[in-house]
């Protein structure tokens, strides 16, 4: 896996969308589903949503497409948030430097490190196609650009498990090699992304509905350990704000001198 950077990414950087709104933001998390063959009374528990019997896969990812983390062997019934919780309380666990964050959907909190868009308030690309359908107010406007940004852990999937296709399906191997062939994939497509510099397969759709809401209660920020879980959130909720205000306020000043 690539350690996350302290400098602002390219993507942001040289974006005028992007920059300086999410300065702060060095990649994207979310899950995904990879099919498994699990035995005896723990089928039930990896059926997910769809029916399907899969492990739910957690990566986190920078912008250039390359794996910082990745969690795999969880129940494909277990949520996003609680593998996110498990993820920053191993000790080899997620790692989030200090003053960055991750972009996420609406199935994790929003929190300082975890910066999620505003739920109540339109948010996929495809919401905002078309003409007329451009964002009327501060929140749809940042809920367009983190997804266009958030974008990219959607793309790094797809990319995935085109590159990899044994995860088509369930491979045919014991559970514990099937959870270490997704995090030997992680790192070779790593490595390819280094020496090959090419990506060069039909990208699949992800099939997960990443508006689904948080089931998720507990989720500890490293900020400050004494700060409780509503000042976080509080304090959070303000930052974004503040954020999505000055998005529109810089809109705004553009169409009047314009």
């Amino acid at each position: 896996m690539v350690k996350p950077g302290v400098v602002v990414p390219s993507k942001i950087r040289e974006s005028t969308r992007f920059y300086p709104y999410f300065k702060d933001g060095i990649g994207a998390i979310d899950g995904t589903h990879v099919p498994t063959i699990v035995y005896g009374r723990d089928v039930s528990s990896y059926r997910n949503r769809h029916g399907i019997i899969s492990q739910n896969v957690l990566a986190a990812c920078t912008f250039d497409l390359e794996f910082i983390y990745i969690l795999s062997g969880w129940e494909g019934s277990a949520h996003d948030s609680k593998l996110l919780n498990d993820a920053l309380t191993r000790r080899n666990g997620l790692k989030v430097p200090r003053g960055k964050t991750f972009l996420v959907d609406c199935g994790f909190p929003n929190r300082r490190q975890f910066l999620a868009p505003f739920r109540g308030v339109q948010y996929h690309l495809q919401d905002f196609g078309g003409e007329g359908r451009h964002p009327e107010n501060a929140r749809e406007l940042f809920n367009m650009r983190h997804a266009s940004l958030r974008n990219v852990v959607e793309r790094i999937f797809g990319i995935f498990k085109s590159r990899f296709a044994i995860f088509k399906s369930a491979p045919p191997f014991p559970f514990r090699t099937q959870v270490e062939l997704v995090l030997a994939c992680a790192g070779l497509h790593n490595f390819l992304r280094k020496e090959c510099h090419s990506d060069e397969f039909p990208i699949e759709p992800d099939d997960e509905d990443s508006s689904q809401p948080s089931l998720l209660t507990k989720t500890e920020d490293e900020v400050d350990v004494l700060q409780t879980q509503e000042e976080q959130r509080e304090n959070a909720n303000e930052w974004r704000n503040s954020v999505a205000q000055e998005m529109w306020s810089d809109v705004l000043n553009e169409e009047n001198r314009d």
